[in-house]
């Protein structure tokens, strides 16, 4: 009657060495570490950067308990801080040779100490937010007003650019607002513009209308056109944020969409606010340039002669110097869209690129006149160039020409990510600041542990006081609740934050009241005079729909706190509801399997240490008989 399979304990032992792995992360605490990021756009931070930082500290005689790789940067975590800091200054030595122009950053940070095989499993611990941890939080709202009219202008002149070409005489193309004005002198004009729209122009609708003897129509952009056109920009400016912000030596900086147009940028462990609004307003702007292949160039790339008069010389993302004429054809402002992807003929990786009509033309023009010389495509930030990529001119170019030659999948993307988000699609401004002292995170943290833990404790010394055994029972399966819970967040990566922790003390509260409801059902059982193995089972089966109806209307309010709250208060519906679910398993499935292993084994069992059970008197008991 109350034995479970063998398949159900295996289930239970898998359940809780996973959750002992993942949430152990969490109890090793951090450690003094160096971080290797990239300082601009066209810096890669790869293998060849983890070697140079190893083979630098090996050289200084300094070792790291540990160095590792990730997407975005190369970590050596220390002993103490005295390595720490000498490790800083080997390497800022030797990855930033000029400390005007860096390469890198590398900046002071925190590591977990977690050993080596818990992180080959990929167990890491939660991360901190800014309440627990200190730094800066930024509220930047995106103009998407901006967004919308720089898209109207560029709409106008592609569309005078169209009608040019279909040879609509007497037009008159103007931007007012978000709206485009196009006037026409015969009903002809109107004809052909509208085919030009219907053609070409599937995301702008037109109203046509008469002022006096002039034909008008009045273009705008379509709703839906318009809400993509602002994801998109909002993307793009999150997208360059996280570029800009490698280079604070950020661990784990928060960049997320709140409502509409807002961006949320949390930068924990970052206490310069003034550097943070710097990097994050900087403008990085794309540059398209001839290059020089006179005879004098070609010297001064080989470092024989001077640069010559009217040309420039930078060096190219693999550090060889190129010459480029000083004119500027088009910039970053004339590029509409950047997207990787295949050439059909060689399957070759390519990028394909958009201008407008203003740099379409001027496109058109230069590669007619200069059909088989190289162009340059270069980024500037802080004021310095670097160039992306040189191609040769294969062809007359206009709108739309791609990017192609000896590059990889890899090389694609990230060319067209820099292209795309080499600087903001719609302009930002800081709404809102707030610091945070890293004293009052670890006074925040302090806190938060002992409310934790100590009502953790005052709830097991009550249930077993009360409950007897059974007490005993509940505080395990409570225990094993809040280590599944953390092991759960650690799987998730999740940020714990003030709320969080708030929420993991109530769900030690929510999952206690779920064995209450089982002991007092296994008591009501015992009082109308079942055996105890009948008071267990008939305890357990009736508590299940009560707790199962209590625990799944908790999780509705979870789940609308997470779908319509924001910030802080969805970091404290995401606790809450995964709290909900692990106290489903450990209260019901994990403390009846600690029962059936202790009590159903025992067939002739004739008492349950599950406190005292009160027995109405007899005399009352004939009351209610009569």
């Amino acid at each position: 009657m109350n034995r479970y399979p063998v398949w159900k304990y295996a289930i239970i032992v898998i359940v809780l060495l996973v959750g002992l792995i993942y949430a152990l992360p969490n109890f090793f605490g951090e450690a003094p570490a160096v971080q290797v990021s990239s300082a601009k756009s066209t810096v890669k931070v790869d293998a060849g950067t983890q070697a140079r930082v190893a083979e630098a500290l090996k050289a200084a005689g300094v070792t790291p308990d540990l160095l590792t790789l990730d997407a975005t940067s190369v970590r050596a975590r220390f002993t103490s801080t005295d390595d720490q800091l000498k490790a800083r200054d080997v390497l800022q030595h030797a990855l930033v040779p000029d400390p005007s122009d860096p390469p890198y950053v590398v900046a002071l940070n925190l590591l977990s100490r977690s050993p080596s095989w818990l992180t080959a499993l990929h167990a890491f611990p939660m991360y901190l937010g800014l309440d627990l941890r200190g730094g800066v939080d930024f509220l930047l709202q995106v103009d998407m007003k901006g967004a919308i009219d720089k898209k109207a202008e560029s709409f106008a002149s592609d569309l005078r650019t169209g009608l040019r070409d279909k040879g609509v005489r007497g037009s008159a193309v103007n931007r007012v607002g978000q709206t485009i004005e196009m006037r026409f002198r015969d009903a002809a004009g109107v004809t052909a513009a509208k085919a030009l729209l219907q053609d070409q122009f599937q995301d702008l609708t037109a109203v046509e209308s008469q002022e006096g003897t002039d034909f008008k129509l009045t273009v705008s952009i379509k709703p839906e056109a318009a809400r993509r056109l602002q994801d998109a920009a909002l993307k793009q400016n999150i997208t360059t944020l996280h570029n800009r912000i490698n280079e604070l030596g950020v661990a784990e900086p928060v960049i997320q969409q709140q409502g509409l147009d807002r961006i949320v940028v949390q930068l924990p462990g970052v206490q310069d606010t003034a550097k943070a609004k710097d990097i994050l307003g900087r403008t990085a702007t794309l540059e398209m340039r001839l290059v020089d292949e006179s005879a004098e160039a070609r010297a001064a790339e080989q470092g024989a002669g001077p640069v010559p008069f009217g040309s420039e010389k930078f060096l190219d993302r693999q550090g060889r110097p190129v010459i480029v004429k000083k004119q500027v054809l088009v910039t970053g402002e004339n590029l509409t869209d950047a997207q990787p992807g295949f050439d059909s003929q060689t399957q070759q990786p390519k990028v394909d690129l958009t201008m407008d009509s203003k740099g379409g033309r001027i496109m058109r023009d230069v590669s007619r006149e200069n059909m088989h010389k190289r162009m340059a495509m270069l980024i500037f930030e802080k004021g310095r160039g670097e160039v992306l990529t040189a191609p040769s001119i294969n062809g007359e170019l206009g709108n739309r020409f791609q990017i192609s030659g000896s590059m990889s999948v890899v090389e694609a993307n990230d060319l067209a990510l820099l292209l795309r988000a080499g600087s903001l699609a719609a302009p930002m401004e800081i709404i809102q600041e707030r610091t945070i002292g890293p004293s009052l995170g670890a006074d925040n943290i302090k806190k938060g542990f002992d409310s934790v833990m100590y009502g953790f404790i005052a709830i097991m010394v009550f249930m077993c006081l009360y409950y007897a055994l059974f007490g005993v029972f509940s505080s395990i399966a409570l225990a094993v609740n809040l280590l599944l819970l953390v092991a759960i967040l650690s799987m998730l990566q999740a940020t714990l934050t003030l709320p969080g922790i708030a929420a993991m003390a109530l769900a030690i509260g929510v999952a206690i009241d779920s064995n209450v409801l089982i002991n007092e059902r296994i008591r009501e059982e015992l009082r109308a005079g079942a055996s105890p193995q009948a008071a267990i089972h008939a305890g357990y089966d009736r508590a299940w729909g009560t707790i199962l109806d209590s625990n799944v209307t908790t999780l509705i309010a979870g789940i609308a706190l997470l779908a319509f709250g924001s910030g802080p208060i969805r970091g404290f519906a995401v606790v809450h509801c995964i709290g909900i679910v692990t106290s489903m398993f450990s209260a019901v499935f994990f403390s009846r399997g600690l029962v059936n292993f202790w009590y159903g084994s025992k067939k002739k069992l004739k008492t349950l240490s599950i406190g005292t059970v009160w027995k109405p008197p007899a005399d009352s008991a004939e009351v209610a008989a009569k």
